[in-house]
């Protein structure tokens, strides 16, 4: 296999282990640059299997989820609003990861065997479908802050605006996932086997910290802060103006918002701490740096989770949803009509700038 490191005994010495799992940003394997103190690896708290279990139904269910909101945003071409472009959007990066997590569930018994370039292509992913989700919910937050504070419709529904607002949100997270391409390697040890790992060859460690910081403030914390100011003035404006209807509106939003951050947001807060620690701010020492990767593999698997959790929401909380993918069915003679009026479409009232989405 061409493009592997090799890492001696010496270095790797008594922590091959069933439960043991490589993250990408582990702390805990010694520098491969020389520029860190290298400590022994234990046991990362996470059963191996029981990560392959949650890979596979995350990817069975990701898939089957992901390509029906597809279908029904795709299928209501002319009604579809900014927001359903947007979610639609949300979906195929979702998608696209799910579809390398066999990859990731098989590396977990054999290790990584799978050469370099796949190793590179799916940590691509992985970075793209996070940075893509916050991106394009911090678009949302900004099409619902323009609409209901400012009532600005015109703005917000011009859909020619949103595909060059896609593309360049497409763009910016290839942009800030580019260290990736770089820093990971099929790395080969003699206990372990195949592992793909961060490999900044001899790169110092400054560097690698202001790749880290600059792709952690643009790709996570510029875009939280936009949501929080959006959603404050945005729900501030709701509450104020007693819009009901468009509270109601509003809730798959929120809650999309929300599962994204309660599965992502351990994970960034951890790589934040990893950051403070390589930095110095924080006192670098062995138990630490395992408490650290031990923290990073769990709230990984968290992360990971996030594809497949939105079609969920969108189904039981999203009326619109679910009668857009009855009368689906209905066209194609799946269910009867009867049925699907007895499942109507929700009313909307108010100005069309409020509402949140025509199909989800």
């Amino acid at each position: 296999m061409t493009g592997v490191i090799h890492i001696s005994s010496e270095e790797l010495s008594d922590w091959a282990d069933d439960n043991y799992s490589f993250s990408g940003y582990s702390t805990d394997l010694p520098s491969l640059s020389g520029d860190a103190a290298p400590c022994r690896l234990e046991n990362s708290g996470l059963n191996r299997y029981f990560v392959i279990v949650i890979y596979i139904l995350v990817f069975l269910l990701s898939l089957l989820g992901n390509s029906l909101v597809m279908l029904v945003v795709l299928y209501n071409r002319l009604s579809r609003s900014v927001t359903d472009i947007y979610l639609l959007n949300l979906a195929i990066a979702d998608l696209l990861f799910a579809l390398s997590l066999p990859l990731w569930a098989a590396s977990k018994v054999k290790g990584w065997i799978y050469g370099t370039s796949l190793c590179k292509f799916v940590s691509l992913l992985k970075e793209v479908n996070f940075y893509s989700g916050i991106l394009l919910l911090a678009c949302i937050s900004v099409d619902r802050y323009l609409a209901i504070v400012h009532a600005t419709r015109a703005l917000t529904q011009k859909r020619h605006w949103v595909k060059f607002v896609c593309m360049g949100i497409w763009g910016l997270s290839l942009l800030l996932s580019m260290p990736i391409i770089f820093s990971r390697e099929a790395i080969k040890t003699e206990y372990y086997g195949f592992v793909c790992y961060e490999n900044f060859g001899n790169s110092t460690e400054k560097g690698r910290l202001i790749l880290r910081i600059l792709t952690q403030f643009f790709g996570f914390v510029l875009p939280l802060l936009v949501m929080l100011f959006c959603y404050g003035f945005t729900l501030r404006t709701l509450f104020e103006a007693h819009m009901g209807q468009k509270h109601r509106a509003m809730r798959v939003i929120f809650a999309v918002v929300l599962v994204f951050l309660l599965c992502w947001l351990p994970y960034n807060l951890v790589l934040i701490t990893d950051t403070l620690l390589r930095t110095g701010l924080i006192e670098d020492n062995c138990p630490r740096r395992h408490v650290i990767e031990n923290a990073i593999n769990t709230t990984e698997v968290l992360g990971f989770l996030h594809s497949c959790l939105n079609p969920i929401i969108y189904a039981f909380i999203g009326h619109k949803f679910r009668y857009s993918f009855l009368k689906i069915l209905a066209a194609h003679g799946m269910v009867s009509k009867e049925f699907l009026a007895q499942h109507s479409k929700p009313s909307v009232h108010g100005s069309s700038s409020g509402n949140t989405s025509t199909t989800l």
